[in-house]
């Protein structure tokens, strides 16, 4: 399951970490990272992904 959430993490970085953790304080941190640049939504999304 692991392995679809990090491919939908690199589609779309916030879905990817609403799937993992929800709304919360990572899901709106990857909102913003995920809006200044879209790599570094990625590398949080799949950091949040691959931590739990």
């Amino acid at each position: 399951m692991d392995l679809i959430r990090i491919l939908i993490a690199i589609l779309l970085p916030p879905l990817g970490v609403f799937l993992q953790v929800g709304i919360g304080k990572h899901f709106w941190i990857n909102i913003l990272l995920t809006i200044l640049g879209y790599i570094p939504g990625i590398v949080h999304a799949v950091w949040v992904i691959a931590k739990k």
